[in-house]
């Protein structure tokens, strides 16, 4: 009875999901979703690659693909390592029921090997009727019958149990060996993706070492740089202030008090985008539909110049040639114009809250025009050694924010 009672709980552990296996499925779930998204980072990161190899001289644009698909890799690596981990343990977990199957299959024999011995002593119909008849009483002749009937039936259903024993251990060596399988072909591709790894990191290095040989070239082009970024900084500066009178101005004009000289005055209006546009910090959307993060905001080494540091009002935004620039959420035009080194940008407000598009080829929208969420306000410049990048930025007021905090992640 104890091999029938194990019995009945294994079936129950085997049948019955408990919280640790949804728990695991969901951690499952989200390990396909993460390796998706990785397959489409790393076509993107290709795609882009290849335009920026298209010609023949090594640039930075080149060397940041390349970056994105180390940093991909590392993730499609450790998704690989994940993965292993959960079917280990659903390895281990299906050896321990394939174990206990075992040992309660071993007792539910023995079990009835004992009975069917037992059985064999009194087998014959004599020693049957011969039992029946020493009775000393009707009663006693009933407790007998039943007594003869309930171990007839005790061996019928032991036969039963060790054959669904036999069912349900069979169904686990089944699931061991899948499982099995799987760890060894993610091994084989765990392999395989570490060697793309080391190969992602030797262009890499080629590439250093190439734009290490153009440094005259990367010391002009850092200078070019700042002067762009600080005459589009300059150009932003004023249209903030230029947008802060004019709204204190208008408040004033309607009796109305401002909120201050470095802060724009907001109509009811202006205040619930404002609003709505902060109370999606983290969720808004990208301004490129593909693309990845090419330079960060802030101060950070350049990439190949040693002891050079470069600041980044913004982000910069690899992406593929011919992409539409969008507004991340709605607003108004503010500003078209053109600045050297940064070709033409857009700015839109958002009550107290500015975003700016520069490095465009084209422009689609004017000033004064309400734009709406993911409206293409032009498309992203691509420049002689083929990399197509849009300089975003995210302001408040007069201070700059880290974009990278505003929009959602990929």
């Amino acid at each position: 009875m104890k091999a029938l009672y194990k019995l009945i709980l294994l079936l129950l552990i085997v049948a019955t999901p408990f919280a640790a296996d949804a728990q695991k499925q969901k951690s499952k779930a989200q390990l396909e979703r993460e390796k998706k998204e990785n397959l489409n980072r790393i076509r993107e990161a290709n795609r882009i690659l290849k335009q920026t190899k298209a010609q023949k001289e090594a640039s930075i644009g080149q060397l940041n693909a390349i970056k994105e698909k180390i940093t991909v890799q590392k993730g499609v690596i450790t998704n690989i390592s994940r993965e292993i981990n959960y079917i280990e343990s659903d390895v281990q977990e299906t050896e321990g029921i394939v174990g206990s199957l075992q040992a309660d299959l071993e007792k539910l024999k023995a079990e009835y090997a004992d009975m069917i011995y037992a059985a064999s002593k009194s087998s014959s119909n004599y020693n049957k009727l011969m039992f029946l008849f020493a009775a000393e009483s009707f009663n006693q002749l009933v407790m007998r019958m039943r007594y003869l009937n309930q171990y007839s039936e005790a061996r019928q259903k032991q036969v039963e149990q060790i054959n669904k024993v036999q069912a349900v251990l069979t169904g686990q060596l089944t699931i061991l060996e899948q499982k099995k399988r799987e760890k060894k072909n993610l091994l084989t591709i765990q392999l395989t993706e570490t060697k793309n790894l080391q190969n992602l990191k030797s262009q890499q290095d080629s590439v250093i070492s190439r734009l290490g040989k153009q440094e005259q070239n990367l010391q002009r082009e850092v200078a070019q740089r700042q002067q762009a970024v600080k005459k589009l900084d300059n150009l932003i500066a004023d249209i903030v202030r230029e947008e802060i009178a004019r709204a204190a101005r208008a408040a004033r004009a309607a009796g109305n008090k401002t909120s201050g000289s470095n802060k724009v005055t907001l109509t009811p209006e202006t205040a619930l985008i404002s609003s709505s546009f902060a109370g999606n910090k983290g969720r808004l959307a990208w301004p490129v539909e593909r693309g990845f993060v090419s330079e960060r905001f802030g101060r950070h080494n350049h990439p190949v110049l040693k002891g050079v540091v470069v600041e980044n009002r913004g982000i910069d935004i690899q992406t593929s040639q011919g992409a539409t620039a969008r507004a991340i959420f709605e607003g108004k035009v503010v500003t078209v114009a053109s600045v050297p080194g940064m070709n033409n940008i857009v700015m839109v407000q958002h009550g107290e809250y500015f975003t700016v598009y520069a490095k465009l080829k084209t422009v689609s929208v004017q000033t004064g025009q309400t734009v709406k969420l993911k409206q293409s306000v032009g498309t992203v410049y691509t420049d002689s050694d083929g990399t197509t990048e849009l300089q975003f930025q995210v302001w408040k007021n007069s201070e700059t924010l880290n974009p990278q905090s505003w929009i959602s992640p990929k």
